[in-house]
């Protein structure tokens, strides 16, 4: 049987499609990511704006027709941050299954942040330490403190990259001012966060997807070879590595951004914003540990499907 996972996420309609076996095992026969920016324009405002709304109706027409031509006998396709917020959100969805006939489904953000669990689950060794598991995405990022067995707290914060890049609108390139504006914001928002840290204190980070596959791929590209990345579910980061991109990344243009190796150009704008959470976490609960997941929400969905 084949199934077919659709992530509608704020910056990227990633879709996963699998081929799974009588024991419940499957294989990836497909995946890829389209980027839409459907927080571009009116993420702050609670509003998908006409061009972003029309780009993702054609992304997920595309996965259509990667569904039709790999032949899926059933599809989940589910909506993050940006949709589950915008005033015309619902809008949005009934659109989607008139033009694709798929039936959309809106989770909110504790649920997400359980789906990116299971899925970092599956890719990572986690042990009976408690690991403090980020996934930064366009509209809000997930904080989940967990082990191998359970989730001990998790909360979805509307912090996502796109929608701080548009709050602060920062100068190209950033200044120290506002990386401080920004740290602050932080530091206010996340209260929540660093009172359950207290309470479940945590060995190392784990990032999913997204910014931290950039990351990454900017790291081997630059201090090692980028095979290294080939075929593995986890990495783990060297910390002097990454304090050198992060320093590389703040100083740079939008123009140099778009010339670095490993770093994809929807993300270029982004990767600002997600590299001063990144350092905003590991310093201020002094973390000296840092993985990498490359599952997150649709592998976490597929793990929940066949269990």
């Amino acid at each position: 049987m084949r199934i077919a996972v659709i992530d509608l996420g704020t910056n990227t309609f990633n879709i996963l499609i699998v081929e799974v076996a009588s024991d419940k095992s499957y294989s990836t026969i497909f995946q890829a990511k389209l980027p839409v920016k459907l927080g571009e324009g009116g993420i702050n405002e609670n509003m998908i704006q006409p061009v972003p709304f029309q780009r993702g109706i054609n992304a997920l027409k595309q996965h259509q027709k990667t569904i039709e031509q790999y032949d899926v006998h059933q599809v989940y396709a589910f909506a993050t941050s940006a949709v589950r917020e915008a005033v015309n959100g619902q809008e949005f969805v009934e659109k989607l299954k008139l033009e694709t006939g798929f039936e959309v489904q809106v989770i909110d953000g504790d649920r997400e942040a359980e789906f990116i669990y299971y899925g970092v689950r599956e890719a990572v060794e986690l042990t009976d330490e408690n690991s403090l598991i980020i996934d930064i995405g366009g509209g809000s990022t997930e904080f989940i403190i967990a082990n191998k067995d359970k989730i001990f707290w998790k909360q979805s914060f509307l912090l996502g990259a796109a929608r701080l890049l548009e709050r602060f609108n920062p100068s190209d390139p950033i200044t120290d001012k506002q990386i401080a504006e920004i740290n602050s914001y932080l530091k206010e928002q996340l209260q929540p966060l660093f009172d359950a840290v207290q309470e479940y204190p945590v060995t190392e980070l784990i990032g999913s997807s997204g910014s931290f596959d950039s990351l990454a791929e900017m790291i081997t590209h630059r201090f090692y070879t980028p095979e290294v990345l080939d075929g593995k579910t986890e990495y783990t980061f060297n910390l002097d590595d990454c304090a050198a991109v992060y320093d590389i990344i703040l100083k740079s243009t939008r123009e140099e951004r778009l010339n670095m190796k490993g770093l994809v150009e929807m993300r270029v704008d982004m990767i600002v914003i997600s590299s001063i959470i990144v350092y905003f976490t590991l310093t201020s609960f002094e973390i000296k540990k840092m993985r990498l997941s490359t599952y997150a929400l649709k592998e976490g969905v597929m793990y929940e499907l066949l269990n």
